[in-house]
């Protein structure tokens, strides 16, 4: 495709247009499939993603995003941001069912206040019958299908994944085997599989693994395990989801492994004489303790006031479960909406797009809040962005998100409990106990 930037002059903005093959413009099937696709694409809507806003003749409108596209190697601490913006994007869209399949340094911008928008979400499946390129260190989108329409093979021939590179169905395992071989080549200044053709590129993601010897000596060992995790063969073995790659990230670094990921050796005499030592330590520490005068074991008892918005009423609070958030349903003169502040502030501060809103509750891992206003079931980023809706939720009386990212709720009029999946969708009602 063809990229260039635009204006557009009826909302007085810059955007990206991607102009598509006059081939595939030309092939009204293709081209119904490529706005049903696109509709899905839009649906994003995330600070590090580049939002999609529509299709017009043979162009993709997209959001113009300025900067440069990712740059590599760079040193861990500069990386490290740069990382979590990338999982948080990625998460984002595999929580809608989406996966990006060309993930890769390219399709990266890091602008000038030093966000990160990652682009092109999902167009490797929408430009199914595009041409294939030769290059493979940074060809274009691949996509070759055979005449019966059956495997196709959909990606950047040095950024895929094992399956991708079959021509198999590739899910959001897929992504995140590729999101190792980017962190890869951040620490390394390398590709992860490079390769003078594509066939060479596509034997080494089948058959090799990337060079170790080639990360900085100082590389932890929490974003070691990472790289391993991430570039298993085996899809089964991979992280299950790629917000695990944020909480190794934040793990301090507990490995014992040597600079190459092998086993430290230790000598014998020093690890006798450290457990002699902590043997001792521990000895000493029981009889002192025991030697102590009793006194009270209940802990300490804090107390804090949490003020309400001023001139307001409060319908309903939740505490969030990493207990740094409280969400607040709060009645400002004639409306209402939701509030929210960090544990260890003073602040509240109101959250844009939920007027009308009850009932607040959390995702498990504290970053969105699910709430019902206008019969709706809705949630939105902590972070910020606009909530989405997930489904129809008439009086809605309160709801709860389990791990396994589906939400429960209840509704005034009715006995039943109804579940819906957290990226949204068709309620259904639970069954009753005596029911199953």
């Amino acid at each position: 495709m063809i990229h260039d930037r635009a204006r557009d002059t009826r909302l007085g903005r810059d955007v990206a247009l991607k102009v598509l093959p006059q081939i595939f413009a030309d092939d009204p099937e293709r081209m119904a499939r490529f706005e049903r696709e696109a509709q899905v694409l839009a649906s994003l809507n995330h600070p590090n993603i580049a939002q999609l806003y529509g299709v017009e003749e043979r162009a993709l409108v997209m959001e113009y995003v300025p900067g440069d596209t990712l740059r590599c190697p760079l040193p861990l601490e500069e990386a490290l941001p740069i990382l979590r913006q990338i999982i948080d994007a990625l998460e984002e869209a595999h929580e809608r069912g989406i996966v990006h399949r060309d993930l890769k340094p390219a399709n990266i911008k890091i602008t000038p206040e030093g966000k990160v928008k990652v682009l092109d979400f999902g167009l490797a499946k929408t430009l199914a019958d595009d041409s294939a390129a030769s290059n493979a260190s940074n060809s274009p989108t691949l996509a070759s299908t055979a005449l019966t329409r059956g495997a196709v093979l959909l990606g950047t021939a040095a950024y895929m994944s094992p399956e991708q590179a079959r021509g198999k169905t590739v899910d959001k395992r897929s992504d995140i085997f590729v999101f190792g071989a980017v962190l890869y080549e951040m620490l390394t200044g390398r590709q992860a599989f490079a390769g003078e053709t594509i066939s060479d590129s596509l034997a080494a993601i089948l058959k090799n693994k990337p060079d170790r010897s080639l990360l900085p000596a100082a590389t932890p060992g929490n974003v070691r395990l990472l790289l391993d995790r991430c570039l298993d063969k085996d899809p089964k073995k991979r992280l299950r989801d790629i917000g695990e790659a944020r909480i190794l990230l934040e793990e301090p670094d507990r490995s014992l492994t040597g600079p190459e990921g092998t086993p430290a050796r230790k000598d014998r005499r020093a690890w006798l004489a450290w457990a002699v030592t902590a043997i001792v330590t521990v000895t000493s520490v029981v009889g002192l303790w025991r030697m102590r005068p009793p006194r009270s074991l209940r802990p300490a008892l804090i107390r804090f006031t949490v003020a309400p918005p001023e001139n307001s009423s409060v319908d309903s609070l939740s505490l969030s479960p990493d207990g740094r958030y409280l969400a607040i349903a709060a009645a400002v003169g004639t409306g209402r909406s939701l509030w929210l502040r960090a544990i260890d502030t003073v602040e509240l501060r109101p959250l844009p797009g939920t007027e009308d809103a009850r009932f607040p509750f959390w995702s498990p891992d504290s970053r969105f809040l699910g709430f019902f206003a206008g019969g709706k079931l809705k949630k939105v980023a902590v972070r910020g962005g606009p909530p989405q809706t997930l489904c129809d939720a008439a009086e809605g009386q309160g709801g709860t998100w389990n791990q396994e990212g589906v939400i429960l709720f209840a509704a005034e009029s009715r006995s039943t409990l109804f579940q819906v999946p957290a990226a949204g969708g068709a309620p259904v009602p639970v069954p009753k106990p005596e029911e199953r």
